[in-house]
């Protein structure tokens, strides 16, 4: 049954959820959130069908992230968004259960951890493990972790950064804060409330990040135009926002990312420090795509920082390394728990 099982690998994130198939590669890239009818008892959408609805959906229609900062906020719809995509991945092979690897960030509880198996199992997987979040990115990153020298990591998810010094294949030092991408949003919408008078949802934040976030300061910035409710008015308004406007936004986000980063440098142990500083830390996760974050990591952690290849599966990716090595790392517990 296990060789005729599908080995699945899945980076459930508080923003977006990705699923990895050993042999076929990542086959699933949506949003994690769904909609439910009124009372909740219904689901109407999964994934990219329910972001569709973000900001236009009546009030008879409820739009739920089931994950919050890492970690399992409803575990039904957990559960039940679970089964619907590894049910899409299956198909009609269904007779065979498939065994499935989630990434948990490095700091969640004990009683997380079992939540997120707990809902693995019940999504229909034979047997569910999990990889701390960390370990998985280095891994995707391409960094040769079983080397006896430190790699340290950055992992910027939606909800949570998780930091980490790897070497000889285990965790010597982690730290996860509960700031991401979401937060990141949310500064860009305080601040355009705070001076600019403009009310916009998190959709348009998102957009805006996407469009012309930056973490610096540049030269030459990029402009874009946001819409929403002017809160003097309360009527529909246009303004242009530039890249240094988002860069003035999102500097309390970027402190606590940068001090987090600073906290784990003085965690570790000065054998491995050393060619940490030499080789600089590795960004992972969606928030590494931010223009301009290695420059200000760099300035405000004094390390050097470089952006992995295709940041954002960087997670998932790892997760399929470790499937192609399923039986080792299974026996391997400072891989898996």
């Amino acid at each position: 049954m296990s060789i005729l099982s599908k080995k699945i690998g899945i980076d459930l994130g508080t923003s977006t959820v990705l699923i990895y198939v050993k042999g076929e590669g990542i086959v699933i890239n949506e949003p994690s959130l769904v909609a439910v009818d009124r009372d909740g008892t219904r689901i109407l959408a999964v994934g990219k069908q329910a972001f569709d609805m973000v900001g236009r959906a009546p009030e008879s229609i409820q739009l739920v992230r089931p994950m919050r900062e890492g970690a399992i906020a409803d575990f039904a719809l957990t559960e039940r968004m679970l089964h619907h995509l590894v049910g899409k991945v299956q198909g009609r092979q269904r007779l065979f259960k498939p065994e499935i690897m989630i990434c948990v960030p490095s700091g969640v509880t004990s009683v997380e951890r079992r939540a997120v198996t707990e809902a693995a199992i019940s999504a229909g997987a034979r047997q569910a493990w999990l990889i701390d979040e960390p370990l998985a990115a280095a891994m995707g990153a391409g960094l040769p972790i079983a080397q006896p020298r430190g790699h340290a990591i950055c992992d910027i998810g939606g909800g949570t950064t998780e930091i980490a010094v790897i070497s000889l294949s285990g965790t010597v030092v982690a730290h996860s804060i509960r700031v991401g991408g979401n937060r990141i949003d949310d500064a860009i919408a305080t601040y355009m409330k705070r001076k600019r008078n403009l009310l916009i949802g998190e959709r348009s934040s998102e957009e805006v990040k996407i469009a012309v976030g930056s973490a610096v300061s540049i030269k030459e910035p990029m402009l874009a135009e946001v819409r929403g409710h002017d809160l003097v008015t309360g009527l529909p308004r246009s303004v242009e926002i530039s890249s240094n406007d988002v860069a003035e936004a999102i500097q309390e986000p970027l402190r606590l990312i940068a001090g987090a980063v600073r906290d784990m440098l003085e965690q570790t142990p000065p054998e491995l420090a050393a060619g940490i500083f030499d080789r600089g830390i590795v960004l992972s996760g969606g928030g590494a795509q931010l223009r301009g974050i290695d420059r200000y990591l760099s300035m405000h952690a004094g390390i050097p920082a470089v952006v992995a290849d295709d940041p954002q599966t960087a997670v998932v990716r790892g997760t399929g390394l470790a499937l192609e090595q399923f039986e080792v790392l299974k026996r391997n517990q400072s891989y898996l728990r």
